[in-house]
């Protein structure tokens, strides 16, 4: 990793202009709604110190919400441009949002570790449907096309959709090659709308904490996503775990997951509020 992320400091002790950074976001190499100058000069406009290009990864298959091979010269070439002209406003940096798709995909792959990224940043969207393991489904969309892939896919066990989704991030968290985990609860959010209360149940709760665990032994850092809050009412991970962040002094990096400009500081400082009400003031 070409970035120091892993200073940790009290947000308590610092000013409000230098908390504004943002180190996941999407644009139009993706699914964000937005070029990536539009994103800086937004970004520029708020006096951020620091910014940094999160497009969802290439993978082996066909997805509308990630970019192709072919795109990623172009990708890195406009990074380069725009650090150029404003890199004396703000420090940009250059990443992806990687998936893991099996053994075979993910970041330890030998295609992302050449690539001339600053840091990467991990995640899981997909999973293997339950009747061909080797068909992967994105099961992170609206609830309203994960309720029909539930059926269509999963045969409607919520559970060990749950199941599959720890699996895969504890299996990426092992095979390492990232910095920085997105979002690593994720799947409790369509979940929770799929049956009511269910990130409540004790087997879930084991889930999380089995998945922290393996995180903190391989050293990661963890991003609390914002993306949710204002609609509904949440960060990744849920609140109702931010005790685990507590008990292990994890390293934080508080993101906004941002897909349009005007979004890049959307939630994060509320959840910084949030993180101190439960004795959390260290971030990277």
């Amino acid at each position: 990793m070409n970035l120091n992320l892993h200073l940790m400091i009290d947000f308590r002790e610092i000013t409000k202009t230098s908390k504004l950074y943002n180190f996941h976001s999407h644009t139009q190499f993706c699914d964000g709604r937005a070029a990536m100058e539009q994103f800086v000069v937004e970004a520029v406009k708020q006096g951020f110190t620091d910014y940094a290009f999160t497009p969802h990864s290439p993978i082996p298959f066909a997805s509308p919400c990630n970019m192709s091979t072919s795109d990623v010269p172009t990708y890195i070439a406009e990074y380069n441009r725009l650090k150029s002209t404003y890199g004396g406003r703000i420090n940009l940096y250059l990443s992806m949002e990687i998936d893991y798709i099996g053994k075979q995909w993910g970041a330890s792959s030998e295609y992302f570790q050449k690539l001339p990224l600053d840091f990467r940043l991990s995640s899981v969207h997909f999973i293997p449907s339950f009747a061909d393991s080797k068909e992967y489904v994105d099961i992170d969309g609206h609830f309203d096309s994960f309720r029909q892939k539930m059926g269509v896919y999963f045969n409607n066990d919520i559970e060990s959709v749950v199941r599959s989704f720890y699996s895969q991030s504890i299996a990426m968290i092992e095979a390492g090659g990232f910095d920085v985990i997105g979002h690593f609860d994720k799947i409790g959010h369509n979940a929770g709308h799929f049956r009511e209360g269910i990130e409540n149940e004790a087997w879930y709760v084991a889930l999380v904490e089995d998945t922290f665990e393996a995180i903190m032994d391989n050293h990661l850092i963890i991003e609390v996503n914002t993306k949710a809050l204002k609609d509904h009412r949440r960060t990744f991970p849920n609140k109702q775990f931010y005790y685990l962040l507590k008990r292990y002094n994890a390293p934080l990096l508080i993101n906004s997951d941002a897909h349009y400009p005007e979004l890049i500081n959307a939630g994060r400082i509320e959840t910084m509020e949030a993180l101190a009400e439960n004795g959390l003031y260290k971030i990277v």
